[in-house]
């Protein structure tokens, strides 16, 4: 039996097109953002909703960048936020303490990172929307302060 070059080649876009695919929706998961302003002050990272379970997130920053501080604000309803760990590059890990709740509007403090010279590839919560806030989910910004 012959196999066609045209079938050959036809199978590599079906396949290249089914890995870009998996591959999108892997990064969408993992809410992807691109840090594009290198001017001073805070830049805002992203944001997340937050479900009434216990939830964990991870922020990936594809434009790697250093912040000397990270501040969380929420929308909508209060959070509670359990612990929230910084990898940077180099497989260097921070956990920064985190515990506190937060009320609808309300800002975190500002956390002062050890590593702030050092570029971040994640920032991954585990947090819940805090209970009897109706069915109104929380949601994050993350903020960092170049």
């Amino acid at each position: 039996m012959c196999i066609s070059q045209k079938n050959v080649t036809m199978k590599r876009i079906i396949l290249l097109l089914m890995a870009t695919f998996l591959t999108m929706s892997v990064i969408q998961a993992q809410k992807p953002e691109v840090i594009t302003k290198n001017k001073e002050g805070w830049q805002k990272i992203g944001d997340a909703n937050v479900d009434f379970k216990t939830d964990k997130d991870k922020f990936i920053l594809i434009g790697k960048d250093k912040f000397k501080a990270l501040q969380v604000k929420t929308k909508d309803a209060p959070v509670i936020i359990e612990s929230m760990q910084v990898e940077y590059e180099g497989d260097i890990k921070e956990d920064v303490a985190t515990s506190c709740e937060l009320k609808a509007g309300e800002e975190s403090k500002k956390f002062e990172l050890k590593n702030s010279g050092k570029e971040i590839k994640n920032v991954t919560f585990v947090y819940h929307t805090m209970p009897n806030s109706g069915t109104t989910k929380a949601e994050i910004e993350l903020w960092g302060m170049k």
